[in-house]
């Protein structure tokens, strides 16, 4: 059962690199509040990269300004060595590792990932205070944070929430919701993206990025008692089509590169399911709403969605920024063509550099600031 006052949800998307566009958003909703407001997202949801900022964002709900500057801090001072091993010798040694084990069976312990992204483990164990999640809750400045992982043994999309004791766990079809004390492993095994980043055991159970079979990316805020929520998408690709451009693209067509298929991969991972799961709600709300009065015994009620996502291609961006790569992972994207334009999207995940990162989080601002009537009206402010 939803709480009868209104409950704001924020739902923060996964994609590696692109979620510094998420800060940019959340900066401008800081500014656009009055000094001094309280958290205004009761309910807080990530995935992937987005989990990451969910939790850092909770962390600091006693002061929603202040986390949101250091969560900006953060993201501008990113390095792609404070998240992976990005000096040659850790390059070669990782590679190698995958190669001889996935292709020749050597070594049955060696984690099946193409980047070792041990240096993550010791930034956020030292940039995010876990504690602060059970004092924002305890001050009712929270309601729920919670970051969703893939089993790879079951096979289910595990959503792991620290909240008020009054909220139950869920079952659906590979879907479940689980209390917990989130730690550094919850973090990191919801944003170890498949393949380039070793999966992650929390409990039993390895874990890898939570995007990965997530078919309704929106439901746990609803699950944790969200009532209304704010989406905010990385989805790079927001143009609409362009028959001239089109045809020119088709006549000049040639075979895809690995990073091209990677790519796309990985945007039907991070982005079609939110997608879906967003038209999926729209429509349901449309339907609520030609219900007669008596459904809200029924338990149905139309759930206010506002949706902010970037208004240029992410690939583009990370085009322009694929200098900043350490010349180690530089050459070892280059094989797989993603250091070429078209094989810019899985650069564009990857891309953990301070500009790139700049950037994102610029366009998060100028994005959110455009639809600054609609924020305010959304946030009651």
């Amino acid at each position: 059962m939803r709480p009868l006052a209104p409950v704001t949800g924020l739902i923060l998307s996964g994609g590696g690199a692109r979620a510094a566009y998420q800060v940019g958003v959340l900066a401008a909703i800081a500014e656009l509040l009055p000094a001094g407001c309280a958290n205004p997202f009761p309910v807080i949801v990530g995935t992937s990269a987005g989990a990451i900022n969910a939790v850092s964002l909770a962390s600091g709900a006693l002061d929603f300004a202040r986390a949101v500057e250091h969560l900006t801090e953060f993201w501008q001072g990113f390095e792609s060595h404070l998240v992976l091993r990005s000096d040659w010798p850790g390059v070669i040694h990782q590679a190698a590792r995958f190669l001889s084990h996935s292709l020749l069976g050597l070594g049955s312990h060696v984690p099946v990932a193409l980047l070792n992204s041990s240096p993550l483990r010791s930034l956020l164990a030292d940039k995010i205070n876990f504690a602060g999640i059970d004092q924002a809750i305890a001050e009712q400045q929270l309601r729920a944070v919670a970051v969703t992982a893939f089993g790879y043994t079951s096979g289910q999309a595990v959503t792991f929430y620290q909240g008020q004791v009054a909220i139950d766990g869920w079952l659906r079809h590979r879907r479940i919701g689980l209390p917990t004390a989130l730690t550094v492993d919850h973090l990191l095994a919801s944003s170890a993206i498949p393949l380039l980043f070793a999966p992650v055991k929390v409990g039993q159970e390895y874990f890898g990025d939570g995007a990965v079979r997530q078919s309704a990316p929106i439901s746990p805020a609803l699950h944790l008692g969200a009532s209304r929520v704010l989406v905010v998408g990385v989805s790079g690709n927001p143009r609409g089509p362009d028959p001239q451009v089109d045809q020119q693209l088709y006549s000049n067509a040639q075979q895809p590169t690995l990073a091209q298929i990677g790519g796309h991969m990985l945007n039907s991972t991070f982005i079609d399911s939110l997608e879906s799961d967003i038209e999926l709600l729209e429509r349901m709300n449309h339907f609520v709403r030609l219900l007669p009065h008596q459904s809200d015994n029924l338990g149905l009620a139309p759930v206010e969605v506002l949706i902010i996502a970037p208004s240029q291609p992410i690939d583009e961006i990370a085009a322009r920024h694929r200098h900043e790569l350490p010349s180690a992972l530089r050459m070892f994207l280059r094989g797989p063509g993603a250091t070429q334009t078209s094989g810019a999207g899985v650069l564009s995940y990857l891309l953990f550099e301070s500009g790139y990162c700049r950037e994102l989080i610029e366009l998060g601002r100028r994005d959110a600031m455009a639809k600054r009537e609609a924020l305010c009206r959304f946030l009651r402010v």
